[in-house]
């Protein structure tokens, strides 16, 4: 988390743009999703934390130029790590 004061005064994060508006408790929730989609992700491909959002829902690789869809704030969401799962299962149980 980020420091709350520096020597110039108070440190605000990405959700400080909104002021005071909106209330404390939706803009940590903000600034805290926000925190998570900026930081570099590991790329399915390469294996490499290089994946950057390119767009809603869509994902990019910075060194291997892989594109791929996923979640809208993260490239994998919960659910499709279930449904991965899931057909890992089937497939393993079809061999």
């Amino acid at each position: 988390m980020a420091k709350k004061y520096t020597r110039k005064g108070r440190v605000s994060r990405s959700a400080g743009r909104f002021g005071t508006r909106y209330g404390r408790r939706d803009r940590k929730l903000v600034a805290d999703l926000e925190e998570k989609m900026r930081m570099p992700h590991k790329c399915p491909r390469c294996a490499r934390p290089n994946v950057k959002r390119a767009g809603t829902g869509i994902w990019k690789c910075t060194k291997c130029d892989y594109t791929f869809a996923g979640g809208t704030f993260l490239p994998q969401t919960n659910v499709g790590k279930t449904v991965a799962r899931t057909v890992k299962k089937a497939t393993e149980a079809l061999e």
